[in-house]
């Protein structure tokens, strides 16, 4: 309930009466003679300052949790969410180098088939995934998006290792397939990633894992043997075609660079 504020003055024009019933209204209760006039004056000019003092506390603690509020806000809508595309029906949300959320698709709804999922839970539904995006980061920028849960130690998901085998294979023109890494329907080998280590074997050696420091340079490396010489390393086409001298720039330029993968 609001009460109107009275100035010191205008009680003073106040029978004894009359300011009584304003104090009983603001259930002020004077501890000094309470025959007098001046004491319920006072009363009641003490009661209204500590009120006020009490909202400009309040304000002045509102104001500052808003603007922690603002800055934590404007601190997350920095960090702009990586996507990472697993397959059609299934993409990843990344907030640096943890998982956030995920994107999946559900053939057994009738409907609304595209799920946000947060620690393996469903946590909205919608018939497009556009609609699925715009949850993640709305309620990621506001904080409200449950927390995922992370391990303990950092890791990489068997989905991203797949994703960074892709794009490198990508660069190339090669093909991914359930056995291993193709060109022109010709096996090159295998690339994969065991306890965080990386590696790749070769089609023509398949159980020698060849440690190697990143998916790029596994894919790069698959490169050293041209399938268009029948398995014949870049060395022996260079050489066997033509000597070192004759070379050309480009030519000589990539056999110094196979050459620094081979011995890498």
């Amino acid at each position: 309930m609001t009460h109107p504020t009275y100035t010191q003055q205008a009680l003073c024009r106040y029978n004894l009466p009359r300011l009584k019933r304003i104090a009983a209204e603001l259930g002020v209760t004077p501890t000094e003679d309470k025959r007098a006039a001046q004491t319920w004056v006072n009363a009641i000019i003490t009661h209204q300052s500590t009120q006020l003092q009490k909202v400009d506390n309040q304000a002045a603690a509102q104001a500052e949790l808003d603007n922690y509020i603002a800055d934590q806000a404007q601190a997350v809508a920095h960090e702009p969410l990586r996507i990472v595309e697993i397959s059609f029906d299934h993409h990843e949300y990344y907030a640096d180098d943890k998982l956030v959320a995920s994107i999946s698709h559900d053939d057994n709804h009738l409907t609304q088939r595209w799920v946000v999922m947060v620690n393996d839970k469903e946590i909205f539904r919608a018939n497009t995934p556009m609609r699925c995006h715009r949850f993640i980061c709305t309620h990621y920028k506001d904080g409200s998006l449950p927390v995922q849960e992370q391990l303990a130690t950092p890791c990489t998901t068997g989905n991203e290792i797949m994703a960074q085998i892709f794009d490198e294979c990508e660069k190339y023109g090669y093909e991914i397939l359930d056995d291993g890494i193709y060109q022109n329907d010709q096996k090159l080998g295998e690339v994969g990633q065991t306890d965080g280590d990386w590696w790749f074997t070769r089609a023509a050696d398949e159980i020698q894992r060849i440690p190697c420091d990143s998916a790029m340079s596994a894919v790069q490396s698959l490169s050293i043997v041209d399938v268009s010489t029948d398995g014949k390393s870049i060395f022996d086409e260079y050489f066997l075609e033509q000597p070192l001298e004759q070379l050309t720039g480009d030519k000589l330029e990539r056999l110094l660079e196979k050459a620094e993968l081979v011995t890498a």
